[in-house]
């Protein structure tokens, strides 16, 4: 097993991230042994993954980074950088190493004071490993400040300084940065891709692991929970019920109101875990007392905390809304099939019988009317239009189609 083989369907992909990985080993080499660096190098010091959702785009920038901090001893003989068990890979995978910093937007930007010391380490050489990386996982939530931060650094960065930015397409960053950025583009995974992935690493029985990708059309992530937990495939057999509700106003209102609240009790549930232990975790850093009194000064920074938790649950709200739009979308794209005979296989086929039914009652105009409502409850949720107006305004366009 090596880094790449989590990548599913990438095999473009792994080879430009590998044939980069060995390069940028032979640079680091040369340099310790002090002769000349390789005349021709496939390594560059910014990197930009896009990609559409569920394409892998941060496990690709993930694997490459810790194929940069591989210090596997067949490394030394030729071998590949990227074995997956030495400890540069490992803790690289697993978020732990002290020179892979990684940037996820908190809330529904990444604020400057986000960046700060991120942009600050990244200047400074390597503690541990072979390369100082930085991997910023939304760099389409990059606000004018932290873009701006971002792009200093990424003109002028110190010479064992590596940036992986990830983001959904080119055009969502901005163009001074993407123009200094060697740009990889992933594409979706095929669905049997992704059912072998779930079977081979892990374990999920092969029935469950086909519908589960089938059902998120090779999102890997979210095919991963489908699969794994009971309460993600009861929230999606809620949400595919929505479309047999939306009769009238008043059941319109209501269903939009159930699903906001499921989305918010979704963030909770994933909320209270973390918050409660990185807030005892920090509180322990700084020396609280029994009864959990903390020293002098200190308030400040469980504030702080305690404001980035709110903005995170915040966020994990409109992701899982997100997801819920994501799924309506798929179950009207296969009305709209079934409507145009298309050939094209069906996602939720656990849902045929009311997918035939909606298909038989209704036009492909209305069908694409549906869909336009959807996405324009995913662009208000983006401008942070309140939750339930957004959910409010699609809902009763579903009814009307």
């Amino acid at each position: 097993m090596t880094v790449w083989d989590d990548l599913v369907g990438q095999q473009r992909v792994s080879d430009q991230l590998a044939a980069a990985a060995r390069d940028a080993d032979a640079l680091v080499t040369a340099a310790a042994a002090g002769t000349p660096p390789p005349e021709a190098s496939r390594m560059t010091h910014a990197w930009l993954f896009t990609g559409p959702p569920g394409a892998g785009r941060n496990q690709a920038a993930r694997a490459f980074a810790a194929a940069l901090q591989c210090v596997s001893p067949d490394r030394a003989l030729g071998g590949s950088p990227g074995c997956g068990f030495c400890d540069g890979c490992h803790t690289a995978l697993i978020g732990t190493h002290a020179d892979v910093s990684t940037i996820a937007a908190v809330g529904a930007m990444i604020l400057v004071r986000d960046m700060r010391d991120t942009v600050r380490k990244s200047f400074t050489a390597p503690a541990t490993g072979r390369w100082q990386v930085i991997l910023v996982e939304d760099a389409e939530r990059l606000n004018e400040s932290s873009a701006n931060a971002v792009l200093k650094a990424v003109e002028e960065p110190a010479p064992r300084t590596v940036w992986l930015l990830c983001a959904p397409s080119v055009e969502d960053v901005l163009p001074t940065i993407r123009s200094r950025c060697r740009h990889l583009n992933l594409s979706t995974p095929s669905v049997d891709a992704v059912a072998d992935l779930l079977v081979r690493r892990e374990g999920i029985e092969p029935d469950v692991a086909a519908a589960a990708a089938r059902a998120t059309q090779g999102h890997v992530d979210r095919a991963r929970r489908l699969a794994t937990d009971p309460a993600a495939r009861e929230r999606r057999a809620a949400v595919l019920k929505l479309p047999l509700r939306v009769q009238d106003v008043g059941s319109a209102l209501k269903a939009a109101q159930e699903l906001v609240d499921a989305a918010a009790e979704d963030a909770k549930q994933l909320a209270e875990q973390r918050d409660t232990k990185e807030s005892d975790e920090l509180k322990a850093a700084l020396g609280a007392v029994q009864g959990g009194r903390l020293p002098r000064g200190t308030a400040g920074v469980v504030k702080e905390l305690e404001e980035m938790q709110k903005r995170r649950r915040t966020r994990t709200q409109r992701d899982s809304l997100d997801v819920a739009l994501t799924d309506l979308t798929g179950f009207y794209r296969d009305v709209l099939a079934l409507q145009l005979g298309s050939r094209v296989a069906i996602a939720n086929a656990d849902a045929e019988d009311v997918l035939e039914r909606l298909a038989r009652d209704s036009s492909p105009e209305s069908t694409l009317r549906r869909i336009e409502a959807i996405a324009a409850c995913h662009d208000a949720l983006d401008r942070n239009v309140a939750p339930l107006l957004a959910v409010e305004a699609m809902t009763m366009a579903l009814r009307a189609g």
